[in-house]
């Protein structure tokens, strides 16, 4: 069978709630030439029902426990067989219906290692909100993230061969690793200048988010340094409270 170009992936658990737009976002697209995986933790809820009604476009569906985001991550990888990998979670979105033929177009130029492009927030309603306030930079490479995850991991498309299992010793920022990891080993790294994701909104703060940001914090020790990283980290510090003095006097 020939190789699809793209293996999409989403991993899902009791997300019946926020799954359709993205189910809806890939079956609108127009580049058909990607298998669509979805990884379920056994949910409770219609789920897989849910996800039953677009088995058109789904190349397959596995609903089985897992230890957890990126388990299900790594059984997706295992699965998939298309050159690159997308992983789009559930109430996230594909921009809009031409945006993997768009990227395409690229790949069709270069064959890169990565490609990645810009983020827009949406409601639940799929009404725009922002873009991601962190925005892609120009030029990307594995040092790009001393300043934070510049690039939405959705937004972030990887050569599968390339692609390395997710550390599960981070409960919570094993995208962040993954994506320095995945990097680090590229010869060629493209920016599509496209809006490629929309990304639901689900407020600034979120369940595990100090044990996250703690996670993230040893991460970019281990890949940047303890000196470099603190004193950036005591940088970013000063220039929030200096903003913050700022807005106060207005």
């Amino acid at each position: 069978m020939k190789t699809p170009v793209f293996s999409i992936i989403t991993i899902t658990f009791n997300a019946e709630a926020t799954l359709e737009p993205t189910l809806q976002s890939v079956a609108a697209q127009t580049f058909t030439d990607y298998e669509y995986l979805i990884i379920d933790g056994a949910s409770r809820d219609n789920t897989v029902g849910l996800a039953h009604r677009y088995d058109k476009y789904i190349a397959r569906i596995v609903s089985e426990p897992d230890k957890g985001l990126y388990d299900a991550m790594n059984k997706g990888m295992a699965l998939a067989s298309g050159e690159y990998l997308i992983f789009l979670n559930a109430g996230d979105a594909l921009f809009a219906p031409d945006t993997l033929g768009k990227i395409n177009d690229f790949i069709e130029k270069s064959h890169p290692d990565i490609l990645y492009g810009e983020t827009a927030i949406v409601d639940s309603d799929r009404n725009f909100i922002a873009m991601r306030r962190l925005k892609a930079p120009e030029q990307l490479t594995w040092k790009s993230f001393r300043m934070g995850m510049l690039v939405c991991h959705q937004a972030f498309i990887v050569r599968r061969e390339l692609a390395p299992a997710y550390d599960l010793r981070y409960r919570f920022s094993a995208d962040f690793d993954w994506c320095i990891r995945c990097m680090k080993k590229a010869s060629s790294i493209v920016n599509t200048h496209n809006t490629l994701i929309n990304y639901l909104n689900e407020g600034t703060t979120t369940r595990n988010r100090k044990a996250s940001l703690k996670e993230r914090y040893r991460i970019m020790t281990k890949y940047y340094g303890h000196i470099s990283v603190l004193l950036r980290h005591l940088w970013f510090a000063v220039r929030f409270a200096a903003a913050r003095a700022m807005h106060r006097q207005v």
